[in-house]
This record gives C-alpha cells, sequence and structure tokens, in this order.
C-alpha cells in the first residue's frame, strides 16, 4: 500500500467509524450514539496521525456546531478551563527551565551516582524518570533523558553504536519511567487534572493536592518496583558500562555554578508546588488562589525578571512558539468529549449495558476498569483515555451502589501505565534506536502484569485501607 493510500485511509478511517456507530447505535438514540462516532472518529485519528493530535483535538467543536448535540458553551468552555490555566502556567515556569539548561543540569545532576553494571543503570535511569515526570509533563522527561542517555552508551562504547541489548533496557526504563511517574502528583500530568475536575464535581468541594501524594505514592512505588523487577529480566547477562559514572561527572562540572536564571526558575517552580500543596493552610484566608492561579501567576513573572545576562527570563515570541499548546487542546477535547459523552446520554446508555452483565464491585470489576483504562491508554492518550474512562467508572458504580471514588483512583493509575504502542512519550524512545518491536512484545507482558497489580492493590485498598476511599 502506498503512503498516499495509507494516508487516505487513516483520514477515511474516523469519518466512517463516526458514520457507521452514528446508525448503528441509533438504539442508544441519535445524540449519544453521534457521541460515540465522536469517540471512535478521534481514537482512530490520535492512533493513525493523518492530522496533528491537536487538530484532532479540535473536532468536538467542529462537529457539536454542526450536529448541536449539546450547548456549544457547554463544549468551548473546557478549551480554557480552570485546569488549563494550570497547565498554561506550569509550562510557562518550565519553559525557562529548558531556555537556561535547568532541565539538563537537574538531569544529569539525579545521573550523576550511576553505578557501571546494567541492573544500576536500569535503577538510576527509570528512578530518575520517575522522580522527574512526578513534577514535569511526561513528554518533557524523556525528551530531556534520551538523548544524555544516547550520548552516554556512544561514549562508553568508543563512538561507536551501542549493541541493542546494551541500549534497549536504558531506553525502555526512561520511556516507561517517564509515563509512570505521572501519577505521583496533580501536576505529573493533565490526565491527573481531568480525575480532579471529576473528584470535585462528584464531591462538591475543593480537591487538595497533598491528599493525592498520600494516595499514589505508595501505589507508585509498587509499579515502579514491578517496572524494575522486569526490566532485570530484560537481559540477565552480566555487563558493565565502564566509564558512564566518570561521563555524567564531567558533564556536571562543565555546567559550573547555579546561574541566576536557573536559580529563579527553580525558586518559582518550587515555590509555586509549595503552593499547590500547602493549600490546606491558606485556603481560608485566599479562597481564590487555587493552584492553577498560582502557577499562572508565578508564570506571569517569568515575562518580569531579569537572567544574569539582564534579559527577560521570557519574551513572548519565545513562548507562543514553545507552549504547549497542543498538550492543552488535547486535554480540553478530553473534557469536551466527556461532557458530550455524558449529557447526550451515551454514558448512561453504556453503562446500562455494562451494569446488565452484572459487576458486584469485587476483583472482576477492578480488573475491567484497569483493562478498560490500560487499554484506552495505549490507544490514544492518558488525557484522552482518562476523559474516557472516568464517566463511564463513575456511572457505572453509581449505578450498582458503590463508592466511585476509589475506583476512579486506580483507574488514574491503569491510564498512566502504558508500554506497548510506540506512541506519545513511548514514541521517543523508539526514536534514539529501541526496536519498536521488543518494545511491543516486552510491553504487552508487562502490561499483563501491571494489569493484575492494579487489581490487587485496589482490591486491598477498598477492603482494608478506608482512608484511600474517602474525600
Amino acid at each position: 500500500m502506498s503512503s498516499d493510500m495509507k494516508r487516505n485511509f487513516a483520514l477515511l478511517s474516523g469519518p466512517l467509524a463516526f458514520l457507521l456507530l452514528r446508525f448503528a447505535a441509533q438504539s442508544f438514540g441519535s445524540a449519544a450514539a453521534s457521541a460515540l462516532g465522536m469517540a471512535a472518529w478521534m481514537a482512530l485519528w490520535w492512533v493513525f496521525r493523518p492530522v496533528g493530535i491537536a487538530v484532532t483535538a479540535l473536532l468536538p467543536i467542529a462537529v457539536n456546531a454542526v450536529l448541536n448535540l449539546i450547548p456549544s458553551g457547554h463544549v468551548i468552555s473546557n478549551y480554557f478551563s480552570e485546569i488549563v490555566v494550570l497547565l498554561l502556567g506550569a509550562d510557562l515556569i518550565c519553559l525557562t527551565w529548558s531556555r537556561t539548561g535547568l532541565d539538563r543540569r537537574v538531569a544529569v545532576k539525579a545521573l550523576c551516582g550511576i553505578g557501571t553494571s546494567m541492573r544500576q543503570q536500569i535503577v538510576a535511569w527509570l528512578g530518575a524518570s520517575v522522580v522527574l515526570s512526578v513534577f514535569l509533563p511526561n513528554v518533557v522527561v524523556a525528551a530531556i533523558l534520551c538523548p544524555i542517555a544516547a550520548a552516554m552508551l556512544k561514549f562508553v562504547n568508543g563512538g561507536e553504536e551501542p549493541d541493542v541489548r546494551q541500549s534497549a533496557p536504558i531506553l525502555l526504563a526512561i520511556g516507561w519511567g517517564s509515563g509512570i511517574g505521572g501519577f505521583g502528583s496533580p501536576i505529573g500530568g493533565a490526565a491527573n487534572l481531568v480525575a480532579i475536575a471529576y473528584l470535585e464535581q462528584l464531591t462538591g468541594h475543593e480537591f487538595m493536592y497533598v491528599d493525592w501524594v498520600l494516595r499514589f505514592v505508595p501505589i507508585l512505588f509498587l509499579v515502579f518496583l514491578l517496572n524494575l523487577f522486569f526490566l532485570w529480566q530484560i537481559n540477565r547477562t552480566t555487563q558493565d558500562l565502564n566509564g558512564s559514572a566518570s561521563y555524567f561527572k564531567k558533564l556536571n562540572e562543565e555546567f559550573g555554578p547555579l546561574k541566576r536564571g536557573e536559580k529563579i526558575g527553580l525558586t518559582l517552580f518550587v515555590l509555586a508546588t509549595m503552593l499547590a500543596f500547602l493549600r490546606p493552610l491558606y485556603a481560608e484566608v485566599l479562597p481564590g488562589l487555587k493552584p492553577a492561579y498560582s502557577f499562572l501567576t508565578l508564570g506571569l513573572l517569568m515575562f518580569v525578571l531579569r537572567d544574569e545576562n539582564d534579559e527577560v527570563m521570557m519574551d513572548w515570541n519565545y513562548a507562543e512558539s514553545h507552549v504547549m499548546w497542543g498538550m492543552m487542546f488535547l486535554f480540553a477535547s478530553g473534557m469536551a468529549l466527556g461532557r458530550m459523552l455524558i449529557e447526550t446520554g451515551a454514558v448512561k446508555q453504556l453503562t446500562a449495558l455494562i451494569a446488565s452483565s452484572g459487576p458486584s464491585g469485587g476483583l472482576g470489576t477492578i480488573a475491567l476498569f484497569a483493562a478498560f483504562g490500560c487499554f484506552l491508554t495505549e490507544l490514544s492518550s492518558n488525557t484522552a483515555a482518562a476523559s474516557i474512562a472516568l464517566p463511564v467508572v463513575i456511572s457505572i458504580t453509581r449505578a450498582i451502589g458503590l463508592n466511585p471514588v476509589p475506583y476512579m483512583l486506580l483507574t488514574v493509575v491503569a491510564v498512566n501505565c502504558a508500554y506497548v504502542l510506540p506512541v506519545s512519550t513511548r514514541a521517543i524512545p523508539v526514536s534514539y534506536g529501541l526496536d519498536a518491536g521488543l518494545q511491543i512484545r516486552k510491553g504487552l507482558r508487562l502490561t499483563v502484569l501491571n494489569v493484575l497489580l492494579v487489581t490487587a492493590l485496589g482490591w486491598f485498598c477498598i477492603n482494608y485501607v478506608p482512608f484511600f476511599s474517602r474525600f
């Protein structure tokens, strides 16, 4: 099949799926069937990518304008919601990291204590990826660490390209680690912010970020261990990367002392993060200063504060060309799609269909939600997967008389754990030499193990950790 034929097939797959579902699911009602078709259209275009993901993210506005499924204001309001403001503010702050070189300095500093055995290498790269992605966007972390890893591997091989057995565990550690670390904090990924939006709607009160950390960090630690032991098994031969430690120490020395611009970027990021997590201490005094507005306010300071060269930390031309607008559209489109699925009654119909199979809320139900979340995030992105999965989870659990909160939280874990397809964050290691076929084969096995782990953890938390289910 020629490239033109493939592109035409990819382009037509979305509209055809939309039309097929719109007419095949008429028992759901015309509006609900159209919303389901919209979800299929967007999922297929996110997988095949005949157009940019940001273009696909704008489809809900156009399709809803033509078909008038729900009031247009209900769709458009998602594209500059409070959480989009948070994403913009965090992005403005983090852009100064890349502009000043602070991101590279932090990554190299985290790797300076690395050992030379393959097991130590995997621990270091996986650990650095997970920890950094708790606070930074997953794609940014992978984009920072992959070129550093590639340069190190080439250095320790005397300038020659590294052996696949040598590079694969390290590149997989970066790709997988930068994905799973995202659910360690609310600011680790847009999917988490989707969950927070639904939690606040469900409970009727503001969600405190410290509550997230208390629930998810222990789970992240166990998921980290699963990934670590699995990566250790990929290459059991004992291999030393002699010279890797000296390579990072040399890089670290070349940075010299922290420059003023780096200090400002680091200080404002730490301050914004502290304001988000210490929100319970000042919520009554400053009720309007939610994390979204803290990040944006401090992000705006970047256009005023000056670095060591007496230049502003950020100018609008740089921000305009480097802000991750596509990520914001992607997040917003997931929320808009979720709104369409809910308001047209599509989620209610799907819930009734699944509820008729008799889920009880036990191991089977938890496994179903975990597998559903993992499946969706492999096909699209964790943000889109969360936006589609969470309304379904809420509706099903309510229909069978259960507290939705713990099932929502476990679904969040699932949508942050994608290992198979070379898309999104996982595409970056492939561009640096990782065999995509190897990632798919190993990723399938790890996905099964991860679903089993999330299911077991979910069952334990629901039955024996009452704190986990309360908000």
